[in-house]
């Protein structure tokens, strides 16, 4: 089964016509990538202002923090963008950190244009619009064009898996086509598509369409991206889709990563805008300091636990954005629930996650200060009080 975007969740296509879109609506491809509704500023020119030149550095995939009855804390939103932007983060509203399968297309699109308001001029924003339909990615890439974003972040065809040609000459390309002003970003994460696109087909876009200069990288095959710089050249972008393995992407010499899209970067921007601009910078005493700092961060974007329920013993794997969401309530920053068919972490998930940032505030508690400072929050009540903690749910 495919799945659409309705009211807040994804449920299964119901109409077969191919002139509808799977929420039922009919589609006019020409009048979706019109997208009057807004007028934001053309990215070309807020690329000439903020002079964009690489894809470096630290990219925040932004969560969408949730009230309690699951509508979207728009107020929440704006206080972690802001957050972001004082330090020095670049945006990536509506990816998988940001739960945008369960997001409908009104918050989809509002979400990409608070996240541009507030960039305001001082940091990027690359709109996740990634889809398994080529129609509704062109919807939805139309509307980050016109609302002013700078890029999109197109991840491969979950579930449906087409080839890597078909990635290519059926989804990426027609996006890079339609939109020439934007640059376009395939993110290649095959753990979670069941498909990727091939090295050699990505060398093919870059060379038929400029406007795709760099790749989200979230195979974990280290040859792999050093293949594509080998084959693309320099001038090319690689960004690490894995906070735990940015380190050695941006220093081997064979791939020289320019920077991540980073899941612990919601909590902790500053010190990893900081590790990035280090290795670019060849200041590598700096930057594996920060590294040893931040590792126990990396730990927890997927937490692995063994449980025991209904008479068994059985593995439990949490992943993003399930355990930053956790940590963000627990040091009460803005995040709230995930929505269905994302759940609560155990018990043990969770003191999985409060471990980490324990062992961070004790030995790094610079990293985290900014936090107290933009949120109003005191991190060794937060950190120490189990009232703040209790986010989970007893296995059954």
């Amino acid at each position: 089964m495919t799945s659409s975007k309705n009211d807040g969740i994804h449920t299964p296509a119901s109409s077969p016509n191919p002139e509808e879109r799977k929420d039922g609506e009919s589609i006019d491809i020409q009048k979706e990538c019109r997208y009057p509704r807004i007028s934001y500023p053309d990215p070309i020119a807020r690329r000439e202002v903020m002079k964009f030149e690489r894809f470096q550095r630290c990219w925040t995939a932004l969560v969408t923090p949730m009230l309690p009855d699951g509508q979207v804390d728009y107020d929440g939103f704006e206080k972690n963008v802001l957050f972001q932007r004082e330090q020095g983060a670049q945006l990536v509203p509506t990816g998988t950190t940001g739960e945008s399968p369960t997001l409908n297309w009104n918050e989809h699109d509002k979400v990409i244009e608070d996240a541009i308001r507030l960039a305001a001029g001082k940091s990027f924003v690359m709109a996740g619009t990634g889809s398994n339909s080529t129609r509704e990615t062109l919807r939805g890439t139309a509307h980050a064009a016109e609302a002013g974003a700078d890029a999109v972040l197109l991840v491969d065809c979950y579930y449906n898996g087409p080839s890597s040609l078909e990635l290519r000459t059926q989804y990426h390309g027609v996006i890079a086509a339609k939109f020439p002003q934007l640059y376009v970003t395939p993110y290649v994460i095959p753990g979670r598509t069941g498909t990727q696109l091939e090295v050699e087909d990505l060398f093919l876009l870059n060379r038929e369409h400029k406007n795709v200069r760099a790749v989200k990288e979230a195979t974990g095959d280290l040859d792999r991206m050093a293949k594509t710089r080998k084959l693309i050249g320099d001038d090319f972008d690689i960004l690490s889709g894995d906070d735990d393995k940015t380190y050695d992407m941006m220093t081997r010499e064979d791939i020289r990563a320019g920077g991540v899209v980073s899941v612990v970067s919601n909590v902790v921007p500053g010190a990893v805008t900081q590790l990035t601009t280090a290795i670019l910078e060849d200041d590598r005493e700096r930057a594996e300091a920060l590294r040893t700092g931040l590792e126990p961060l990396f730990k927890i974007v997927t937490v692995k636990t063994t449980e025991e329920y209904g008479g068994f013993t059985v593995p439990c794997r949490f992943r993003n954005p399930l355990p930053i969401k956790t940590l963000m309530n627990g040091l009460g920053m803005p995040s709230g629930p995930s929505r269905q068919p994302i759940g609560r972490m155990t018990p043990q998930g969770v003191g999985v996650v409060r471990q980490a940032i324990r062992t961070v505030y004790e030995n790094n508690p610079e990293m985290l200060r900014p936090i107290e400072a933009h949120y109003k929050v005191n991190l060794a009540d937060r950190i120490g009080d189990d009232r703040f903690w209790e986010l989970s749910e007893p296995p059954k």
